[in-house]
């Protein structure tokens, strides 16, 4: 894992999710720029999840592999599909779906640290 990238991830995840809860809270609906956030977002996570996917295959494997995957998957698929939802809800609750996705990012990120490399 990189872990640089994830503690990027994570900061990025928080601010999103504050942002999101602000809007929330002004009861503002769900715009382009929590979308285009969310897109930046997506790309980090698309970017470490492409560099354990080449540690993987270079050798490099956690104890629990199909956990590991399975949550490797969850954090792939998180932003995007919770930016759909929230883009289609178009109340002020779309906001909160956006920032419920945020504040789960960081969580997976720290489990999925912990199943990659655990402390002995």
């Amino acid at each position: 894992m990189v872990d640089w990238l994830t503690m990027t991830i994570q900061m990025v995840s928080l601010a999103m999710a504050v942002w999101c809860l602000i809007s929330t809270f002004r009861d503002q609906p769900m715009l382009v720029p929590h979308l285009i956030g969310m897109g930046v977002l997506w790309l980090l996570v698309l970017g470490q999840v492409g560099a354990i996917t080449v540690a993987m295959v270079g050798g490099e494997r956690p104890d629990e592999t199909v956990m590991f995957v399975s949550y490797l998957a969850t954090i792939a698929l998180l932003p995007p599909a919770c930016a759909v939802w929230g883009f289609m809800e178009r109340s002020k609750w779309g906001p909160a779906v956006i920032a419920f996705a945020c504040l789960i990012l960081p969580v997976l990120l720290v489990r999925i640290e912990q199943m990659w490399s655990p402390v002995v």
